[in-house]
């Protein structure tokens, strides 16, 4: 099998500008390609693990790769699906932005090893030191406006409005494409398939202006059976930045996938062979209650991303959690798989009786129904059950003198902090 192939196998091929010629490429020499990324946040998410991983699988075959971070066209804003501009960040902002993605990236690439170890270039590199008449010259000459409005992401912002900063962009992005290819020989850019009109100015850049020919290949955007978004967590990216997304929520956000969506990620996201992939299905199908597909994503994603002492981590708060077993955990483990549940900062002169603190931190609306609650066993202090209404808080509730977890029922969480 051809690594062109294994991408279509795995459902990591969405379009290609001639298939043919770029498997013959692949497979006749080491190519140098390139997938470029904005820093538009401080961090990464999975949405763009998709291009990141293929980029890897090319790299694991001998072909060349070259991380672009946009330091320029990050300056600018992709207009590319958008409904509307983007708003502008300053340099300094997006200088600080750079240099997180790419220590980001530098987890998933080898840029250490090897005649094709990968490089990591920044477009503000050649960006910087070209003059907007030059610019206009040298580059803008080989671009037609009819050429440009018929690209998509041009086409659907027109009848909103569109600068001619962003409208500019996909020849910004055509250029990365004639730099890379003048001063490395980069022959191919990787993107997601929303790219498509801007990583296609750039084949036809290297065309008209230096007479070669560029490959593109696009991977999809992932989205689940039911055709939301993929990466999307309650309308939160999950990010690739443990500070934003800890590798708990992030083995969760795996845990949690469907069904019907849990073996087709098993092929995008994970480095199993698809013989491995297989067996997986097969067992999945015979006892999907096992959940082994996710399970198995949810291990394999996050150690990718955070390294095997994090996946470890991860899975203990989940099994600590789902057995009630609080005091099992360490206070930073518990910050991280209850990250994001109601919580309460005890002041001085809060009572700190049971029922008065139930109703005090939002737990319960009434001292009634806190009362019930605790006589019929509903509520748990750190995980040990708390039937008395006359009970009160001390220090030896407060674990290492930080929190207090309270459970509600089987599921419902709140924390008080002091």
């Amino acid at each position: 099998m051809t690594i062109l192939e294994e991408l279509k196998e795995r459902g990591l091929v969405f379009q290609t500008t001639d298939e043919k010629a770029l498997e013959d490429a692949l497979e006749n020499g080491q190519v140098s390609y390139y997938t470029g990324y904005d820093p538009t946040a401080d961090s990464l998410h999975l949405g763009h693990l998709v291009a990141i991983l293929t980029s890897r699988r090319l790299q694991l075959a001998g072909h060349k790769p070259y991380a672009l971070v946009g330091g320029a066209t990050g300056l600018i804003g992709d207009p590319s699906f958008k409904d509307a501009e983007r708003s502008l960040q300053t340099k300094e902002t997006v200088d600080g932005w750079v240099t997180k993605i790419q220590g980001q990236l530098s987890r998933f690439l080898d840029f250490e090893n090897g005649d094709n170890k990968a490089v990591m270039v920044n477009n503000y590199d050649w960006f910087s030191d070209v003059s907007f008449i030059d610019f206009l010259r040298d580059v803008g000459k080989y671009f037609t406006i009819n050429y440009m409005m018929s690209k998509e992401s041009v086409k659907k912002r027109i009848e909103t409005g569109i600068s001619y900063t962003e409208f500019a962009y996909q020849i910004m992005q055509g250029y990365d494409f004639y730099e890379l290819n003048d001063k490395y020989n980069v022959t191919l850019q990787i993107g997601g398939s929303d790219q498509w009109g801007n990583m296609t100015a750039g084949t036809e850049l290297l065309r008209r202006k230096a007479d070669k020919t560029g490959h593109v290949m696009t991977v999809p955007l992932i989205t689940d059976s039911t055709g939301k978004k993929f990466g999307k967590s309650e309308g939160n990216a999950v990010w690739l930045d443990a500070s934003k997304t800890s590798p708990y929520e992030m083995y969760q956000f795996w845990l949690n996938v469907m069904d019907e969506d849990a073996v087709r990620f098993l092929k995008i996201f994970t480095f199993l062979s698809l013989e491995e992939i297989e067996d997986i299905r097969v067992q999945f199908e015979q006892e999907p209650h096992k959940r082994l597909a996710q399970k198995t994503l949810a291990r394999e994603v996050v150690t990718l991303v955070h390294g095997e002492k994090a996946y470890q981590e991860a899975l203990n708060i989940t099994e600590q959690l789902f057995a009630g077993n609080i005091k099992g955990l360490s206070v930073a483990e518990l910050k991280q798989g209850l990250r994001g549940v109601p919580n309460y900062a005890v002041k001085a002169e809060d009572s700190l009786n049971i029922v008065d603190l139930l109703v005090t931190a939002g737990v319960v609306n009434s001292k009634r129904q806190a009362r019930e609650d605790v006589q019929n066993g509903a509520i748990y202090l750190n995980g040990e059950r708390i039937q008395d209404t006359g009970y009160t808080l001390t220090d030896a509730d407060k674990l290492e003198g930080e929190l207090t977890v309270i459970r509600r029922g089987k599921k419902k969480y709140f924390v008080l902090t002091y």
